[in-house]
């Protein structure tokens, strides 16, 4: 039977802060905090010392209908009572398949990296919708450590659990979880084109083909063309998909 010990990797046990430790987290919720109000996007912490959520934004993806509030007493029973049963599971497991990779990095790069993975909510109706979660650190114990991390909550595009990936800042590959053959392998970026950023950045602003084709000064057809290459080099089925997509994975 699982508890919620079991999200809490023994490679990333945190315990005895010191104070200089604690002098670098002074006041730096306040800044969470803003960030929460200028975007749609849910947004809470983690505490691995604590083992329980530091903080929760009032955003209202995540909370299935609870108050913030009340999804930070639950802290991580949370998950027990809103993640569908299988997804719990895969849950722990990335947990451990993270800290693992995590471990192996090597000190000064940890905090540059941030893991990608989605998985299924239900809220207090029974529905159930899929979400992607990104998780990167905040900060680091002196033992490199993972102490506290911010977690950004969005709907996510993908058609089902899993979608395990680490991403490094300023780096063109991402690691990717295999999780039939339990290994990890390498994919490189998705680089988009001068027209493909420029068709996403007008769709974002609600122009149609017809009106996004006069600022770029090419016809109709030809962003027809880029739309349709762009859908290919996503995998995606439509404008809305492209536009997730590239926003979950910081293409513009």
């Amino acid at each position: 039977m699982t508890d919620v010990n079991d999200f809490f990797s023994s490679r990333n046990t945190v315990t005895n802060i010191s104070e200089n430790e604690r002098k670098q987290t002074a006041n730096y919720l306040e800044t969470i905090k803003a960030f929460a109000r200028t975007t749609y996007k849910s947004i809470y912490v983690i505490d691995y010392e604590k083992k329980g959520f530091e903080y929760v934004s009032e955003n209202p993806l995540f909370l299935c209908g609870h108050t913030a509030e009340e999804v930070q007493e639950m802290g991580y029973l949370f998950y027990f009572n809103y993640v569908i049963p299988e997804d719990v599971e895969l849950l722990i497991k990335i947990n451990t398949i993270c800290f693992n990779f995590y471990d192996k990095i090597p000190l000064k790069e940890r905090i540059y990296h941030s893991i990608s993975y989605d998985f299924y909510l239900k809220n207090q109706q029974g529905e159930t919708f899929l979400i992607n979660q990104k998780l990167t650190p905040i900060f680091l114990t002196d033992e490199g450590k993972i102490w506290k991390a911010i977690c950004i909550i969005s709907l996510s595009n993908e058609k089902d659990s899993g979608n395990i990936r680490i991403y490094k800042r300023g780096a063109n590959k991402i690691f990717k979880f295999d999780l039939k053959g339990n290994f990890w392998k390498t994919e490189e970026k998705i680089k988009l084109s001068k027209r493909e950023k420029e068709i996403l950045r007008f769709s974002v602003r609600g122009y149609t083909i017809n009106e996004m084709a006069e600022p770029m000064c090419v016809c109709p057809d030809t962003v027809k063309f880029h739309r349709r290459k762009l859908f290919e080099k996503l995998e995606v089925t439509n404008i809305s998909e492209a536009i997730v997509y590239a926003t979950n994975n910081k293409l513009i």
